[in-house]
């Protein structure tokens, strides 16, 4: 095992966030609204013990694989995402934010019938107060992709994927990476040399044969069946889980123990978390993570470089309120007071 130092020189670190610019990066998974509803504390109900809270204001999000994509678009990459929306508000909202972002939505499907994932969170808090989470509502699609849908999402693979310098897979468990959206996703890395990177929050084992996957420590012991507490536990645990998907890396997130990089034909490297530990909100960090270290990968950048880079934007994300990104020159500035 190894403690990780800043992974070679600054100046190469620079020239790879220099080279996001220049890489296509193709985001395949679950596209959610992040909606959150601002209240401040009114009183306390008749009805139940329960806070009321006087609503403030509304705010919606990209989040899921939308946030994956808009977090490669904000490294200066071009971001392609191609999933699924329902015809309804959400849908709408989410194509609305991707065209202001300046993200192409020409991958995305429309099915009709079909609800778009909304997760709602209720904010509670005064104007010169810290905005706490009270509660989540989550609004969820029911049953599989319909027939016609897939198609259309394999023919958007297809079609956008094929010079893609990496495909980053956004599993959230809503159903859009279909076995067949995998297999072509496979079929065409194999032909191209793309990079494959998957973060999937309950189906990891099925995406084999990758190039890099992004699993917490939770997920993680989850998937061996073993503690994975200590540095010795998640390098065994990482060791078997890398053998079990066939992949090249693993880079598992460990919250305010930062990241452990573990290489197939390489060494373990523990990574310290980038910054304080005093976080302000962890929504969404792990895709921050997963899209700069794939975009990283994409560049051609060594392994223990990608993940020092992902380790500083999660780091410089979490100090952000909601869903957020990381642009190139908060990471220089990271490696500049590096």
């Amino acid at each position: 095992m190894v403690t990780s130092r800043l992974a070679g020189g600054r100046h190469r670190l620079l020239d790879t966030v220099a080279g996001f610019r220049g890489r296509t990066i193709v985001v395949v998974g679950d596209l959610i609204a992040d909606e959150y509803l601002f209240g401040k504390p009114a009183r306390i109900s008749r009805e139940a013990p329960v806070l009321i809270l006087r609503f403030t204001e509304r705010e919606i999000l990209l989040g899921g694989a939308a946030n994956a994509a808009h977090n490669v678009h904000a490294l200066g990459a071009r971001a392609l995402p191609i999933g699924v929306v329902g015809r309804d508000a959400a849908g709408d909202e989410l194509l609305t934010l991707f065209r202001a972002a300046g993200v192409p939505t020409d991958g995305i499907v429309t099915e009709n019938g079909r609800t778009t994932p909304v997760k709602t969170r209720i904010m509670a808090g005064g104007y010169q107060a810290t905005r706490q989470q009270v509660v989540r509502l989550d609004r969820e699609p029911a049953g599989e992709l319909q027939a016609i849908t897939e198609d259309a999402l394999v023919a958007r693979l297809t079609a956008l994927a094929e010079r893609a310098d990496a495909i980053l897979l956004s599993d959230y468990g809503y159903g859009t990476v279909t076995p067949r959206a995998f297999e072509r996703i496979r079929a065409i890395a194999r032909r191209s040399g793309a990079v494959v990177s998957v973060d999937s929050r309950y189906q990891l084992p099925r995406f084999t044969g990758i190039t890099a996957a992004t699993p917490n420590e939770a997920e993680l012991e989850q998937l061996v069946g073993a503690a994975s507490d200590d540095e010795r536990g998640v390098e065994k645990a990482g060791r078997q889980l890398l053998e079990r998907l066939d992949a090249r890396l693993l880079l598992v997130t460990r919250g305010s123990r930062g990241l452990a990089l573990l290489e197939r034909d390489g060494a373990t490297t523990f990574i310290p978390i980038h910054g304080t530990d005093e976080i302000a909100d962890v929504t969404g960090a792990g895709d921050t993570v997963i899209s700069t270290f794939t975009v990283a990968l994409a560049c051609g950048a060594a392994p223990i470089d990608a993940a020092t880079l992902a380790n500083m934007a999660g780091g410089i994300v979490v100090m952000k309120r909601g869903t957020a990104t990381v642009s190139p020159s908060e990471l220089g500035d990271a490696l500049g007071g590096a």
